[in-house]
């Protein structure tokens, strides 16, 4: 319904849940262990992810690096990598395309790049954390300032509505990912990230589910091109840096994070990408959009803290 109506919301948060549902359903079914059935679990999510996207390799990853940070699941890797291509290769025969983006940009690696990929990787970080906080809060907020759903679900919905009116333009609405491949040209120096955010937090509190990932590749694409435009450095290599940055970001996965760009971009620029996924990682703190994900082990020092994302 969400999607149908052009809710700002992704794909990927249906796409999960089923693959998952999927994978302990066959685990119930089989008869497996509780810990054989996460596993099935893990692989029914990468399965999903794999589908949506069309990044097989990085979504192998995600599953077994997104569910405790700071603990790879290695035990699901074998089951996750089988499950990520079989279903890439159904999706591809039955017409569902992959995401495919074209980053025509010669690899040129200095300090002083590196430097730049520092300053948007910490924009990203920044930009990460007002997004999970407006996410977590204002659910909190608006549940106790309208307890009731119908009244809050017109109230936001609503509000979607006026917001769309007043920008007369469709590209804050649904995925967004005509205005993805605009920023991946270099052609956006607006601050279209700040305006799809307010978008998906609407979206969200109004009730409309769906995933928080493709808005967050448009929000790091976004952000990326108009800081390349700023800086005079590579506005479509920001914008890609920014799109792999920020999914690191709200997910706290950097390894998928980096997988992902070098799916969709290639290795050209990998050292970039590293960095970006290495930095965003740390500047994005203990913020993520899953709030059942654990954070096992401290991001900052070798220590154990076992808590909850904010």
């Amino acid at each position: 319904f969400s999607h149908l109506l052009g809710a700002s919301v992704g794909r990927e948060g249906a796409a999960l849940q089923m693959g998952g549902s999927v994978g302990e359903y066959m685990g119930a079914g089989f008869r497996l262990s509780k810990d054989d059935k996460k596993t099935m679990i893990m692989a029914g999510m990468s399965a999903a992810f794999s589908a949506v996207f069309g990044t097989p390799i990085a979504a192998s990853v995600f599953s077994i690096e997104v569910v405790t940070v700071g603990l790879m699941h290695y035990e699901a890797l074998l089951p996750s990598v089988i499950a990520s291509f079989t279903a890439r290769f159904v999706a591809a025969k039955l017409g569902a395309n992959a995401l495919s983006y074209e980053l025509n940009v010669e690899p040129d690696f200095t300090p002083l790049g590196m430097l730049k990929v520092a300053g948007l990787s910490l924009l990203c970080g920044l930009i990460s954390i007002v997004f999970c906080m407006a996410m977590h809060k204002g659910e909190e907020i608006s549940k106790k300032g309208i307890p009731n759903d119908y009244i809050r679900s017109v109230i936001f919905g609503t509000s979607i509505l006026v917001l769309s009116l007043i920008f007369n333009d469709q590209v804050y609405n649904g995925t967004g990912t005509e205005y993805i491949h605009l920023c991946l040209n270099g052609d956006t120096r607006s601050l279209g990230f700040l305006i799809k955010m307010v978008f998906t937090v609407l979206s969200i509190l109004a009730g409309y589910k769906g995933g928080e990932i493709v808005p967050s590749f448009f929000m790091g694409a976004s952000l990326g091109s108009l800081y390349g435009n700023l800086l005079g450095f590579s506005p479509e290599l920001c914008a890609a840096l920014g799109l792999s940055g920020m999914f690191c970001s709200v997910t706290n996965c950097p390894i998928t994070s980096f997988l992902i760009f070098c799916e969709l971009f290639g290795f050209d620029n990998a050292p970039y990408a590293m960095l970006t996924c290495a930095l965003c990682y740390i500047l994005s703190g203990y913020y993520g959009l899953y709030t059942g994900q654990d954070i096992l082990y401290s991001k900052f020092r070798s220590s154990y803290i076992n808590k909850k994302t904010k």
